[in-house]
């Protein structure tokens, strides 16, 4: 009897100190070591929420539903604009603009919709460990939404740029899934920038907003210099290693959803988590945005933290009323913008230095954080990570003969990739299928599919 009650009372006081950790945890123990982000590295990211609201905006010129100080782009340099029925399914709705004022191109794209079935497709099109790119793992459905995204728009992308002088930054962005097509969209070009008349690394750059988990850590973390995701506070999404079709199947019972994957992922040893290859993680550099506090009631100044986190990766559920809540473009935009506004006030409160000076300074400081993730990804046995060494030389040597060409100081070569790259038809064919028409059909794929 007496050794019963002893094991009654180990297996108690152990559930209730997993409930009490479990319960007390809040969105912002993922990032309370990250540093602070400054004022110009965020910069962008209010003004790229409000390119994705205005994909919603059926006329920009007399918006229904702008935010707090309008959308402050010009319609005129709206380039483009697609809705479902021109992408055919094949991708959600997005807009092109080229932003004259800062020297950007910019490819918006909305997320999910749930009252349309293509969206669905898109997230339903992908197994565990079902699709290889580059050295790892990516979301099937989304890398296919990706390539037929750039195949279509390449050529309009590929124009305005070289219109522009060669000299605008290309900025894609989207939110949730759109976030998830984004990122892989700038991996493919990372990787094929001759689709794009060999546009420097440099001047690429992704914000994903509530990102979706999509590629492998090898790639979340290789990409970190030109992918940025941004997560508000305790969304649900970007922490959530469920697969995506899996997450959406369950949308109106989500709430007993994240609870059964809490309790699960409590039993697997987080070594074991950055061993599995297929395991899918939010890509590129983490912006968190930090808002509420444990105890606390209501909102507080929100704070952005920074950092290439390889373990620690936003891994935790938070069990808050605020998990889908903070999922939404309109909360994300309003966040940012006060953030934003926090930032620069400090900023002019305590600066001592020229801004030029600390600006080079930051820049040092991202780049040398880019090395250090890459080093602990190899050092950590990460499947497939690439080591500093291989991926600065490779960069440097693709740029130097891109510059070379650009220059006119050689006879033009031919289409540089990336040497883990792939040849880009290839890739189409192996995604699609083309009709008699010769227009590009989704095709149904009954085995794993390897590009590498």
């Amino acid at each position: 009897m007496s050794l019963s009650c002893g094991v009654e009372c180990v297996l108690l006081l152990g559930c209730s100190r997993w409930a009490w950790r479990r319960c007390t945890y809040v969105g912002s123990n993922d990032s309370e070591t990250w540093p602070l982000a400054t004022p110009d590295e965020f910069e962008p990211v209010p003004r790229v929420c409000r390119l994705i609201l205005a994909v919603y905006e059926p006329d920009l010129r007399n918006p229904q539903f702008p935010p707090d100080g309008g959308y402050r782009l010009n319609p005129d340099w709206v380039l483009k604009r697609v809705t479902y029925e021109d992408a055919l399914g094949r991708s959600p709705p997005y807009l092109i603009y080229a932003d004259h004022d800062r020297k950007e191109i910019v490819m918006a794209i909305r997320g999910l919709n749930l009252a349309k079935e293509s969206d669905y497709k898109l997230l339903l099109d992908n197994r565990l460990g079902m699709q290889m790119f580059d050295g790892g793992y990516v979301h099937h459905g989304l890398l296919k939404s990706a390539v037929w995204l750039l195949n279509v728009e390449s050529g309009t992308l590929k124009r305005v740029w070289e219109e522009t002088g060669r000299e605008y930054q290309m900025i894609f962005v989207g939110h949730s899934l759109g976030s998830g097509v984004a990122a892989l969209m700038t991996v493919l070009v990372v990787n094929h920038r001759d689709r794009l008349g060999g546009i420097p690394r440099s001047k690429l750059r992704c914000y994903a907003l509530a990102p979706a988990r999509c590629m492998s850590l090898n790639l979340a973390v290789k990409y970190a210099d030109v992918i940025h995701s941004i997560v508000l506070q305790d969304d649900f999404l970007p922490r959530t290693a469920t697969p995506l079709e899996d997450i959406f199947k369950s949308i109106f019972c989500l709430p007993c959803l994240l609870f059964l994957i809490c309790l699960r992922d409590t039993f697997i040893p987080e070594g074991r988590k950055l061993k599995d290859p297929r395991r899918l993680y939010a890509p590129g550099r983490m912006y968190h945005i930090v808002e509420r506090k444990f105890c606390r009631c209501g909102r507080f100044p929100p704070e952005v933290r920074t950092a290439i986190p390889v373990d620690g990766r936003f891994e935790h559920i938070v069990l808050s009323c605020n998990a889908t809540s903070d999922h939404g473009i309109i909360w994300i935009e309003k966040e940012a913008e006060k953030a934003l506004e926090i930032m620069r006030e400090n900023k002019s409160e305590t600066i001592t230095v020229p801004p030029k000076i600390q600006r080079l300074e930051r820049l040092q400081t991202i780049e040398d954080e880019h090395k250090d993730a890459l080093e602990r990804a190899v050092s950590l046995n990460i499947p497939h990570a690439v080591s500093t060494v291989e991926e600065l030389t490779e960069n440097k040597e693709m740029e130097a003969r891109a510059a070379k060409a650009n220059n006119g100081d050689s006879p033009k070569a031919e289409p540089e990739l990336s040497s883990r790259g792939t040849n880009w038809d290839e890739l189409v064919e192996k995604l699609f299928k083309r009709s008699e028409s010769g227009k590009l059909m989704l095709k149904k794929e009954s085995n794993p599919t390897q590009i590498q």
